[in-house]
């Protein structure tokens, strides 16, 4: 019975988070019954699973930070290539980003949890930027960190481009993560 129970508290909490994420990339300062509503919950049961909004704002930082986390590790960045597995790593955290606008466009960690999970991605990211500069991608002298920052910015570019919607292959992550690594290695200049 407590295993139904817990099953049932898991559905209910990704319910929330994923109406959390929904009703807030809408509106910002939605209240925890309009969440309720679109999970199809009821306000109380909101508040069961998260004490307050800023429970509820802390858990929605951690589940989507995780979920990049996962995409990272999903494209097994330190198997392939560089260049193959920053593609893979750009397509599959595009994939994710686009499914959390709201809550990662807003860059401050809100617990301990999601700042360290927010360090793992930054570190996992100048790990890979690494490898590329090994492999001649990145010129030897490059910063890394800055090269790292222009990447998280190209990102965020790529998904909220304003032609995305004209674009028959505006939000194909692939297409997109082609264009974030053509433009992060070559920049706007000529290529050879």
């Amino acid at each position: 019975m407590g295993r139904a129970l817990r099953a049932d508290a898991e559905r209910s909490v990704r319910a929330i988070l994923e109406a959390a994420e929904r009703v807030l990339a809408e509106d910002a300062g939605a209240s925890t019954e309009q969440i309720a509503e679109a999970a199809g919950l009821t306000r109380i049961t909101v508040h069961r699973r998260f004490a307050n909004r800023q429970a509820l704002l802390e858990a929605l930082a951690v589940s989507a930070k995780q979920q990049l986390i996962d995409a990272i590790e999903d494209a097994r960045p330190d198997a392939a290539p560089a260049l193959v597995a920053l593609h893979r790593v750009t397509a599959n955290v595009l994939k994710v980003k686009t499914s959390w606008p709201y809550t990662l466009s807003h860059a401050t960690p809100h617990t301990e949890t999601a700042a360290a999970l927010w360090d793992d991605i930054n570190a996992r990211t100048l790990r890979l930027l690494g490898r590329a500069q090994s492999e001649g991608l990145i010129a030897p002298d490059a910063d890394l960190k800055w090269t790292r920052q222009v990447y998280i910015g190209l990102l965020s570019e790529a998904i909220n481009r304003p032609d995305a919607a004209q674009d028959p292959d505006g939000q194909d992550p692939d297409a997109l993560a082609t264009l974030v690594i053509d433009t992060l290695l070559h920049g706007a200049g000529p290529h050879d």
